[in-house]
C-alpha cells in the first residue's frame, strides 16, 4: 500500500502518511486548514479503532476528527521500508 491515496479513515494506528487534499465546503475546509491539514503536511494515525473519532498528529499537535470529517481528508500512505 505504498503511496497509495485513501481517506484518513483507512490509516491504521501508528501509520504515517501526508495530506493531499481537503474535500468539502469552504468552512470546513478552512477549519481542517487552521487545524494544520494542508497539503503535503505529514502526519501520523494515533488512534484509529475503526468506530467512533480518530486522534490524528499533525503538526505536533493531537487533533481528534469525527469519521465523517476524517473521510474528506485524502492522504498518501507513507512508504514502509523494508
Amino acid at each position: 500500500m505504498t503511496g497509495m491515496s485513501v481517506p484518513l479513515t483507512q490509516l491504521a494506528s501508528r501509520e504515517e502518511g501526508a495530506v493531499i487534499d481537503l474535500s468539502g465546503g469552504r468552512g470546513f475546509v478552512s477549519r481542517l486548514a487552521t487545524l494544520g491539514f494542508t497539503p503535503g503536511a505529514p502526519l501520523t494515525m494515533i488512534q484509529n479503532y475503526g468506530h467512533g473519532p480518530l486522534i490524528v498528529s499533525v503538526r505536533d499537535t493531537r487533533i481528534a476528527l469525527g469519521r465523517g470529517e476524517a473521510a474528506h481528508v485524502l492522504v498518501r500512505r507513507k512508504a514502509v521500508d523494508g
